[in-house]
């Protein structure tokens, strides 16, 4: 009974911990709290001066992972530093008089198949490639080059505008492509957005609640899916390996908790496609591994449906079976999760979290396997005593 209190003790101080850095990423407490997370990232390591200290930054979420950081001076001049999820393709910004794309002027980002990171100024005087014009536009660059990297999944676009007059609220257009740019020529947009930022009070009108949206949906999947491969699954598998000698209780345990965790999985995979759709990036590893999770996972429950009786002489195999799948889903539901912290770039809480979820689950494996090879030990020398010189000399007087 205390085992079960600990576990329970467990997974609730996993909750209330990604749940608080969560509820920091998505803007529970205020909307400075809100921020914290998204903005916590030490742009020194990767980014020249001035790029990698801005004075009395303002961090601003615009539109699904696209963040904004900015820093104004007293002669107008404004610092920015654009970041978003990033596999392939370009990534842009562009300043509006009116909201609307025709004249306006961007900032485009990508990096080339060098591996060289490349950003331009472009004018879209026409809504065909042929007239959207590099090297050319009405934004006010200074002498500061403007500078584009990459850290981890993540793009950074840098540039430094001064204006004549304060900026107010400034329509800002976002839109991105998956396929980069063929000499300097831009693809077409897969998605794009108009959104009105302030940026003398350093809001946005975010009428479609857009990045409440995308942050909603990442704390989901990230949560299910820890909640699912991270913590049930590998708890029913303990038990079926580490109990199984008790009465057989355990398996009415082991059934319902690797059912909630195919579950939370599952759900977990719905929200992943439905971020997909909405980011538009693809990160072939960690989906390629979802999918493949998805797949193993359903065949160990149509298993268990097909589950031999204990006397049939396919029992072992259908045991074989069972059991390496089920480590094979345990070991790359870790890798996958992972990864996909890695590439959500996920605050402290996330990785401290689940770092000591899996921490825990390996020091519990460890222990209860050492016992059991001693207990196995045990049982062997039961059946078999050890080898004994008076057993040959009783023997040998009879």
């Amino acid at each position: 009974m205390e085992g079960r209190w600990r576990w329970a003790f467990l997974l609730a101080s996993l909750v209330s911990y990604i749940g608080s850095d969560a509820a920091a990423d998505e803007g529970g407490g205020s909307e400075g709290d809100g921020r914290k997370g998204l903005c916590s990232t030490d742009l020194t390591t990767f980014l020249p001066f001035p790029y990698s200290n801005l004075p009395n930054m303002v961090c601003q979420p615009l539109w699904n992972s696209y963040l904004l950081r900015y820093s104004k001076s007293k002669d107008n001049e404004i610092t920015m530093v654009l970041s978003t999820i990033y596999t392939s393709g370009w990534v842009g910004i562009g300043f509006s008089r009116d909201g609307k794309m025709l004249n306006s002027s961007c900032m485009v980002g990508w990096v080339n198949q060098e591996g060289q990171g490349r950003i331009k100024q472009y004018h879209i005087k026409g809504f065909t490639p042929s007239e959207i014009k590099p090297e050319r536009g009405e934004l006010p660059l200074t002498n500061v080059p403007p500078y584009v990297a990459v850290q981890g999944a993540t793009i950074y676009l840098s540039f430094q505008l001064k204006f004549n007059t304060t900026l107010k609220t400034q329509p800002l257009l976002l839109a991105f492509s998956t396929k980069p740019p063929h000499h300097h020529r831009l693809t077409v947009h897969e998605d794009k957005t108009t959104i009105y930022l302030d940026f003398s009070a350093g809001k946005t009108d975010d009428s479609s609640g857009g990045v409440k949206s995308y942050l909603k949906d990442r704390r989901t999947h990230g949560t299910l899916a820890v909640m699912g491969w991270g913590f049930f699954l590998p708890t029913g598998a303990i038990m079926a390996r580490y109990l199984s000698r008790k009465d057989k209780v355990w398996y009415y345990f082991h059934v319902p908790i690797q059912f909630i965790g195919f579950l939370l999985g599952v759900a977990a995979v719905i929200v992943g496609v439905s971020l997909y759709s909405k980011m538009h990036v693809f990160f072939p590893a960690h989906r390629g591994i979802g999918i493949f999770l998805l797949v193993i996972t359903i065949l160990q429950v149509l298993a268990f449906f097909t589950r031999p009786s204990s006397d049939s002489k396919y029992r072992r195999y259908w045991n074989w079976y069972h059991n390496w799948v089920g480590r094979i889903c345990l070991f790359f539901g870790a890798v996958n999760i992972l990864v996909g912290i890695h590439i959500a770039d996920a605050g402290q809480g996330w990785k401290i979290g689940y770092g000591f979820l899996l921490g825990f689950l390996l020091v519990t494996v460890i222990v209860l396997e050492a016992l059991l090879w001693l207990r196995r030990s045990a049982d062997a020398d039961k059946q078999h005593p050890p080898f004994s010189i008076n057993s040959i000399d009783r023997e040998i007087s009879l």
